[in-house]
């Protein structure tokens, strides 16, 4: 097969799947890894997909970030069963860090538990905690405009000064294989150092994000608590091989 026949082939696939992964394709187009290696990277280039780990997606799909707004009047009944199951996690005198978005955000009016201390890279989610008169610390650096999550190596410095009982972070997307994935790689290095800063971890996800991979990766499934409000029967069976589940 010619180099351009692989290519439409590719895009093709990408059309049909929003997703492809490299094994997948090595059997399809009859190539080996390292030739259809190559065509991503230069299909990349041509900005007509965009590499994920053992893949590729279509840019438009896979790589842009909701705005907090848009975020904010999807799913929300959803959101507000996730938030309940995980402020029910924080116990007396827990040190937790609450990552940005809008899941955890509506988390902040049902933390019932004593004396805690919460770290955040969200400006809505301080402003709120404020409110609440919960002990609050914003992390300093660039805030990112349409999602007014607080970003870079200045909040990643900031992040050192602290140590987690608990987080609880947003993510986009949970594969079995892939693991939990957010379209942001700024944003995905604040979240997986907040991870590596914790004793434990839980991820909130909606339904809606269950088999779904974006671009950056955060870390594996077993390595956090997964809470949504009804995890899909179709996934259940593999996601429950790889995480515990909490869901409503």
């Amino acid at each position: 097969m010619l180099t351009e026949e692989r290519y439409a082939a590719i895009i093709e696939r990408l059309h049909q799947q929003g997703i492809v992964k490299l094994q997948e394709l090595v059997d399809v187009l009859g190539a080996s890894e390292s030739t259809i290696r190559r065509d991503l990277i230069d299909l990349e280039s041509r900005q007509m997909l965009k590499r994920i780990h053992g893949g590729a997606a279509l840019m438009n799909e896979k790589t842009l970030e909701p705005g907090m707004e848009e975020k904010t009047s999807k799913n929300i009944q959803q959101k507000v069963t996730i938030a309940r199951l995980a402020a029910q996690e924080i116990e007396n005198g827990d040190c937790i860090y609450l990552d940005a978005g809008t899941t955890t955000l509506a988390m902040i009016p049902y933390i019932e538990a004593k004396d805690v201390t919460v770290v955040t890279n969200g400006l809505s989610h301080v402003e709120a905690l404020v409110s609440k008169r919960i002990r609050s610390y914003l992390l300093g650096g660039m805030m990112k405009i349409h999602t007014k999550a607080v970003i870079g190596s200045i909040a990643l410095q900031n992040m050192d000064n602290f140590r987690f009982d608990k987080c609880f972070l947003g993510t986009n997307g949970v594969d079995a294989e892939m693991g939990y994935t957010t379209p942001d790689p700024e944003e995905a290095l604040i979240k997986r150092r907040a991870h590596q800063l914790s004793g434990k971890s839980y991820v909130l996800a909606d339904s809606s994000k269950i088999g779904e991979i974006t671009f950056a990766k955060l870390f594996e499934l077993e390595e956090a608590d997964l809470i949504t409000e009804q995890m899909p029967e179709h996934w259940r069976p593999v996601i429950e091989q790889k995480t515990k589940i909490i869901e409503g």
